[in-house]
């Protein structure tokens, strides 16, 4: 699959089938989230994968928005490092992308669930707590977010987008 239609079949997927994603598939992601930029060529974001269900189930109460996690058969958390680069959330956003884009290629289903929250430290420091304490991730790192991946249960119905017209400007806004 070619990005292009990476990017068209992207969509976010919320219910997922009990079935275990094969390791060299996960890789093949981990190495896509390796592989994005970063500013300067910076470490300035890493990544948690994890399939153990308890591990999961635990993350989907991160937040109220993240209740899926309960569904995935994997997720990857994805971190920032404001100690390495000012860029640090530039960088793990892009990773994202690149993170749920592969998914798409392998044939997942993928959601994005925001955990760093840059308008609220209260809130954020709370889902923050909570990855740490299930994961590990060292006080020194942001938690930027949770990508929660399976495949994809029930048929994916197109996206309904705003007409190109009201996005996309040419030369002046």
């Amino acid at each position: 699959m070619n990005v292009l239609d990476a990017i068209r079949n992207r969509r976010e997927i919320t219910k997922f089938l009990d079935e275990e994603i094969p390791a060299d598939t996960l890789e093949k992601i981990l190495e896509a989230a390796y592989m994005s930029p970063s500013g300067n060529n910076l470490p300035s974001r890493e990544f948690l994968l994890t399939v153990q269900r308890e591990k999961l189930d635990q993350l989907s109460h991160a937040t109220p928005f993240v209740p899926w996690l309960k569904e995935a058969t994997a997720a990857i958390v994805v971190t920032g490092r404001p100690d390495v680069s000012k860029y640090w959330l530039q960088d793990a956003s892009i990773a994202c992308g690149y993170i749920w884009l592969s998914a798409v290629e392998q044939g997942l289903g993928a959601a994005f669930g925001a955990i760093y929250h840059a308008e609220d430290p209260a809130e954020s420091t709370k889902r923050e707590t909570l990855v740490r304490e299930v994961t590990g991730i060292p006080e020194d790192r942001k938690i930027v977010a949770i990508i929660g991946m399976g495949y994809p249960k029930g048929e994916v119905k197109p996206k309904k987008l705003l007409s190109r017209e009201e996005i996309v400007y040419y030369e002046n806004f």
